[in-house]
């Protein structure tokens, strides 16, 4: 784990499981920065302090979890993690919409948990990153797309994993003065691979 502890906040309407998951998060090294019962809540104390990540329930009072989600996540304040009791594909699919980065079905145990902190930590980073590049909508979705494409070949002709994938793209854009996009495009055509740059 990073040398500054990871800060979470917690939404979640019954006490007990605030309780476990705050305990669970705290063995682990989290620092939970506050706990809320409702949706509102959520959304209010995010944009207030700027968490690492948000954990929510989706059946919470005043604003339900995925509406809490979906203010949280489109205003890029912190990468979201939704929680329920159910595993329908139907909320699962409007989870990812309201735009969660990982989903956790109760009952869960720590080690359910600090996968899918990881796996939306990673996914909120490569969408900031991409973000940070392009504001125009439409551009913002081309160059996912590229990227994306660009990820695939190196995971398929190299062997990296997505996230090694990601990180070396970003990184050689860096390292060139070009942008992820131009990169990734000079992937696919073949001019740029990993061995022409140290990793």
């Amino acid at each position: 784990m990073t040398s500054e502890p990871i800060r979470v906040l917690i939404a979640e309407d019954e006490a007990l499981i605030r309780l476990d998951l705050k305990e669970m998060l705290e063995e682990e090294g989290y620092t939970v920065v506050a706990e809320v019962g409702d949706g509102q809540q959520a959304v209010d104390r995010a944009a207030e302090l700027r968490p690492d990540l948000v954990i929510l329930d989706i059946q919470m009072p005043v604003l339900d979890g995925l509406s809490a989600a979906e203010r949280i996540a489109t205003s890029r304040i912190a990468p979201v993690i939704v929680l329920t009791a159910f595993s329908q594909r139907e909320l699962v699919e409007r989870a990812r919409d309201a735009g969660a980065m990982a989903y956790l079905v109760k009952p869960f145990s720590k080690n359910d948990l600090v996968p899918a902190i990881e796996v939306a930590r990673g996914r909120f980073a490569e969408l900031t990153a991409l973000d940070g590049e392009v504001k125009d909508l439409e551009e913002r979705l081309e160059t996912r797309k590229v990227v994306e494409k660009a990820k695939g070949r190196l995971m398929a002709d190299q062997g990296m994993s997505e996230a090694e994938a990601f990180r070396w793209i970003q990184r050689t854009a860096m390292n060139q003065r070009t942008s992820m996009k131009a990169l990734a495009e000079s992937i696919l055509t073949a001019t740029a691979t990993p061995d022409e740059s140290p990793a």
